[in-house]
This record gives structure tokens, C-alpha cells and sequence, in this order.
């Protein structure tokens, strides 16, 4: 059942497995008789995988905060992806989302009513009123980081400001459900009641994942959901916590056109903040937002 006791450990400290990993692994292995489901150990990030996964982090967050202080009204979105990629580049990174599985460009930017996956255009001009989400992918040797701010452009509705700013409390809400040892389940179950409790749904079909060594691994992260159910949650795991909350229905529909764009199927607005967040012995550490 379990390694050698006097070997390395399978996580890469370097330590003895019985100094390191075997309460852990013995742990797991007792939810897992209680008919939990339980990670497999390629989802537990190393001591190196998790400094790597920081260092992409602090450029990832970077490249938020340089959109932050320049994006405004009249600035297209092709302006805000050359911003993305200079950055990237300048600190010996790559940008995740360029050509990933033929995406175009090096940066999502989703307005109003797209959910995610918008193309950044020359042609698509921010204007006053606008909600958008910006969502940024590092790559930093090997490692991965994801995380996504919305922005509200100029003067925006009462309504448009609500939801932007509930979309960010739901994936707060949600982050803070996080407990090692703790339930999948209890991230979506918080971000739905929070969202519903405010008139909102959260888009069904879409949602977090674990990322670090690539860009989405397992486990899918739903933003819906029962509290006590799901996967086993323990230390080490990274993941992102990313409710897409909508003004009106969760339906959503994908641009015939360029197959990537998701807009809400009612045309209502849409919103949403990410966090990627590592699972420590004691709660959480957010690591890029």
C-alpha cells in the first residue's frame, strides 16, 4: 500500500517517506476506506512545483496590476494583450493562452455580457460603462498561474457595479469554504448561495480546476454545488476558484464564429474574479489574484 518507510519520499523533499509523507498518504488512505474519493498523488505539488508555481505567481499578478493602472475608456483590447505579452515576455515568461488549443492571443478579455474567452481586437474599443474581465495565464519555467480581475470602466450602472462587486465576494466565499482536509463540494456549495442570496446564478457548465504543471488539471472545480460531497481536499493541492456570476440565467452559448467567446445566453452581464490558491497544513495561500 504504501513505499519503502526508509525511502525518499515520492513528493521530492528529499526527506525519508516515513518523515514526510506517510501520516499523509496513511491519512488518505482512511478516507479513501470511507468511500471518499480521494486525489491521486500527481495532483499533491512538490516543495519544488509549488516554489515554481509562486514565482510564476509574482508575474502573473504583476501583469494585473500594469493593466490596472492603464486600462480605461478608449484603450482597445488589442492594446491590453500587447501590455500582457510585453510584460510576460520582459520577465522570461510565456503567456498560457497564446496558442493554447489555437487560442489567438496572449490574454482573455470578456465584456459585459461575454462570460469568458473573449479575443482582445484592435477593433473592440473599451467604453464608459463597460464591465470587463481580464484573465491572465503565466507560464514561468514549466510552472503555471492563473488569475482574472474585473474592471469597471468609467461610470457603470448600479446594477453592473453590484455584480461585479458580488462575483468577487462569491470567489472570496468560496476560497474561504477551503479547509485541508476539507470537500470539493464546499467551494461551490458557498459561491451559489451567496450568488443566489443576491439574484444571481452561476454559470453550471464552466469552472476552477487544478493547474500548476500545465494549465488545467484535475480536479474540475464547480461553483455549484452540495457542502460534505466532492473530492478530498488536502495539502499541497493547487487549484482556482473562479465563479462566473450572472445577471440572469446560467445558460450560456459559444461564438459560432470564432468557437471560443462564451456569452450568457439571455444577453444579460456577466462577471467573474479568479484566485489561484495553494492548500496549506493549516488554510489557505492565494498565490495569484
Amino acid at each position: 500500500m504504501f513505499s519503502d518507510r526508509n525511502a525518499k519520499c515520492w513528493c521530492g523533499s528529499g526527506l525519508k517517506y516515513k518523515r514526510c509523507h506517510l501520516e499523509f498518504d496513511q491519512k488518505i488512505e482512511s478516507y479513501k476506506r470511507k468511500g471518499h474519493i480521494v486525489p491521486s498523488r500527481d495532483l499533491v505539488k512538490s516543495p519544488k512545483d509549488i516554489e515554481g508555481i509562486k514565482k510564476s505567481g509574482i508575474i502573473n499578478n504583476g501583469v494585473l496590476d500594469l493593466v490596472a493602472s492603464k486600462i480605461k475608456a478608449g484603450i482597445s483590447t488589442a492594446e491590453i494583450d500587447k501590455l500582457v505579452y510585453d510584460y510576460t515576455a520582459e520577465h522570461g515568461a510565456v503567456p498560457a493562452p497564446l496558442n493554447y488549443e489555437g487560442f489567438p492571443r496572449s490574454v482573455c478579455t470578456s465584456i459585459n455580457n461575454q462570460v469568458c474567452h473573449g479575443i482582445p481586437d484592435e477593433s473592440v474599443i473599451l467604453e464608459d460603462g463597460d464591465i470587463v474581465n481580464i484573465d491572465v495565464s503565466t507560464i514561468l519555467n514549466g510552472y503555471y498561474s492563473d488569475a482574472s480581475r474585473m474592471f469597471m470602466i468609467g461610470q457603470v450602472s448600479e446594477d453592473a457595479e453590484k455584480l461585479v462587486k458580488v462575483a468577487r465576494e462569491c470567489m472570496i466565499k468560496g476560497i474561504e469554504a477551503i479547509k485541508p482536509w476539507g470537500l470539493l463540494g464546499d467551494i461551490g456549495a458557498a459561491c451559489q448561495e451567496h450568488a443566489h442570496k443576491n439574484g444571481y446564478t452561476i454559470v453550471r457548465s464552466l469552472g476552477g480546476h487544478g493547474v500548476g504543471n500545465e494549465f488545467h488539471e484535475d480536479p474540475f472545480v464547480p461553483h455549484i454545488g452540495e457542502k460534505g460531497t466532492g473530492m478530498l481536499l488536502v495539502p499541497g493541492m493547487v487549484l482556482t476558484v473562479e465563479p462566473m456570476v450572472n445577471e440572469g440565467v446560467y445558460e450560456v452559448f459559444v461564438d459560432e464564429e470564432n468557437e471560443w467567446t462564451i456569452y450568457t445566453e439571455d444577453d444579460k452581464l456577466s462577471a467573474q474574479w479568479e484566485h489561484t490558491v495553494l492548500i496549506t497544513e493549516t488554510g489557505v495561500e492565494i498565490i495569484a489574484k
